[in-house]
């Protein structure tokens, strides 16, 4: 069953390369053995870096199944996924990824994401992106509030 869905994966990164509305990436959320959102990457097309496959479908099955976390679904893609969209696997707690080309693969043709590995291994004061914290007082102001607000709902 599971490679009807990666072939449906597949499929929509090849159309989106077609169609010139963005990279070769697609993405299917699945629950119960049915298709709930599909994704593809759209970066371009909406000036949006954070628009890939594995996001947009995330956040399309968040939608239809009104709520912010996936258990009990698989994702499908077409690419293993960056170390963002694994971010957003994480957090929205997906049961299994199941992808089809390799990170390396992606490197091959442009979508290199070593570095960004790289770099989350580095120390903060040593990233190529200066991380700098300030005012951490003031902000733990809120992280308080969070800890003592009744009735809140955790993620």
């Amino acid at each position: 069953m599971g490679h009807v869905f990666m072939a449906r994966a597949i499929q929509l990164s090849l159309e989106n390369v077609r169609s010139g509305r963005g990279g070769p990436f697609g993405c299917v959320v699945v629950k119960d053995g049915k298709v709930v959102a599909e994704g593809v990457n759209q970066v371009t097309v909406m000036n949006d870096p954070t628009a890939h496959a594995e996001v947009l479908a995330i956040r399309q099955a968040c939608q239809k199944l009104h709520c912010f976390e996936l258990r009990g679904c698989d994702l499908y893609t077409s690419c293993e996924p960056c170390p963002m969209c694994l971010g957003a696997i994480y957090w929205a707690r997906i049961d299994t990824v199941y992808f089809g080309n390799l990170t390396e693969d992606a490197a091959k043709i442009g979508f290199n994401d070593s570095a960004i590995y790289a770099e989350l291994t580095q120390p903060r004061a040593e990233r190529k992106i200066p991380m700098i914290q300030m005012m951490r007082d003031e902000a733990l102001v809120a992280f308080q509030a969070w800890a003592e607000k009744p009735g809140k709902i955790p993620y």
